[in-house]
């Protein structure tokens, strides 16, 4: 998922995205800092990042080369991942990434999404903060959203600090010099308000990367059309 987001705001993708795959086994994972592991420090580079996803691959006995699905930072570190290991990568979905080197920072974060980020930085209600979340990342109305994001905040609280430490790997993460030698596929959301669309087209341009593009959906794709990004993914991966 994407900075200071846990497993559990993949909502109800997880179910649809399995109906869509019977024979498929879905893992979530989180980051320490996030969800189960909020109480842990959050790493401050991409690259820990991703030992500490495959540390919790290993944990939970997963065999062979996987299927990563990732949204926002967390395309980063599928990204890094595929890269430095590419013998453990089956393939990656990309999901409203964005990469320093390949897209620029205004692109990467829409200027008129700074104030509002700062607001849920600073703002001292849980309800206001994933409201000004859910308004940034969503082109649907979720009124129950709200009450289950307010939930996990409570339950799994994300330190101030921890949320800068993910700040600071994703502004520090560069794109490699070559596309990792993996199957990618890239979706993005057509009225994203956070990332810039033109970040997942360059992306799929510089590397030569499929791409589909969801004509109305948001930043979190998976939330507003969780169907489409399934069989976008089923039809993937043939």
């Amino acid at each position: 998922r994407g900075l200071t987001r846990e497993s559990g705001h993949w909502g109800a993708f997880p179910q649809q995205l399995q109906a869509a795959l019977p024979d498929a086994r879905i893992l979530t994972l989180d980051l320490p800092g996030n969800g189960v592991l909020h109480d842990e420090p959050s790493p401050s580079s991409v690259a820990q990042m991703v030992s500490c996803y495959r540390a919790q691959l290993a944990q939970q006995a997963a065999v062979g080369p996987v299927h990563l699905l990732a949204l926002s930072l967390g395309a980063m570190c599928a990204v890094a991942w595929a890269d430095a290991h590419p013998g453990e990568v089956a393939g990656c979905v990309l999901i409203n990434g964005s990469l320093r080197g390949i897209s620029p920072f205004h692109h990467r974060l829409r200027p008129s999404a700074w104030l509002p980020l700062l607001a849920v930085l600073t703002s001292a209600g849980a309800r206001a903060r994933e409201t000004t979340i859910l308004r940034l990342t969503s082109q649907r109305t979720h009124a129950e959203v709200i009450d289950s994001w307010v939930s996990l905040r409570q339950r799994h609280p994300v330190r101030a600090s921890n949320a800068l430490r993910q700040l600071l790997a994703a502004a520090r993460f560069h794109a490699p010099a070559a596309p990792p030698p993996v199957p990618m596929l890239i979706l993005c959301g057509g009225r994203d308000a956070l990332v810039n669309p033109c970040c997942s087209q360059d992306l799929a341009r510089r590397w030569r990367i499929p791409i589909v593009r969801h004509p109305d959906a948001g930043h979190d794709l998976p939330l507003d059309d969780g169907p489409w990004v399934a069989a976008r993914i089923r039809e993937w991966r043939g």
